[in-house]
């Protein structure tokens, strides 16, 4: 088993120097999205590198991938039954009938994939100011915006931004200067996320507890008893 993984390895590195391959750097760093292994993968790159129409002939692809024509045809199942390729029949230039491969099926994916990557990196960047502007009843002017990016690029995570927030909107203010404020202060005291927050809360209203329970024993010490009526 370990034999035919060495030898497929070589076979593909042939295929590398044998001709000039090009795969895009986006496939390159996301292939494994496709489902594919790294043989299948560097065939599919192989025919996006054929000039059009890219005529059938699995013993072509053979002699050219240096791969054996029942590895050839197993990929192209592979291939077909994952819809990244298509061969159909249609008839060239002088009329006569031909096997194509057809990869608009793998170009649609491709398109998905990359929409759907652009739409999860905008949801993402988008979330917090959404999130401001909701709670704001307002949309956030280009400064605003500035500012919150500062945010993210001096590593603030958006939950803790929404941990000010709260705070802010708690306390009846609805203005980024103030939440700013409260993101510094947090940030002398090295409070990174909500649990930090959360943590700060409890010792603050231990501590306010505490001073009113001093001052209540102080009231009560001072008090002039002789001098109560009742």
């Amino acid at each position: 088993m370990v034999g035919e993984e060495k030898m497929n390895n070589y076979k593909i590195v042939d295929i590398f120097k044998d001709g000039n391959m090009v795969i895009p750097i986006y496939l390159l760093k996301n292939y494994k999205n496709l489902n594919l292994d790294l043989k299948q993968f560097v065939f599919l790159m192989y025919l996006y590198n054929k000039q059009t129409p890219i005529i059938f002939d699995p013993t072509c692809f053979s002699n050219e991938m240096n791969l054996n024509l029942e590895e050839v045809m197993d990929i192209v199942s592979v291939l077909t039954d994952k819809n990244y390729i298509r061969v159909e029949v249609e008839k060239n230039e002088k009329g006569l009938i031909q096997e194509v491969v057809k990869l608009d099926d793998f170009y649609s994916k491709l398109s998905l994939m990359i929409m759907e990557q652009l739409n999860e990196k905008d949801n993402s960047d988008s979330t917090i100011f959404d999130t401001i502007e909701k709670e704001f009843g307002r949309t956030l002017s280009p400064i605003e915006y500035e500012i919150i990016k500062a945010w993210l690029d001096n590593s603030i995570s958006e939950e803790l931004i929404k941990e000010a927030l709260k705070e802010a909107t708690f306390n009846g203010v609805s203005n980024l200067r103030y939440i700013d404020k409260i993101l510094y202060e947090w940030s002398k005291k090295g409070i990174k996320n909500k649990a930090g927050v959360l943590e700060n809360k409890k010792r603050r209203n231990a501590k306010i507890e505490e001073i009113e329970e001093n001052k209540i024993d102080l009231e009560i010490m001072d008090w002039d008893w002789f001098d109560d009526e009742d």
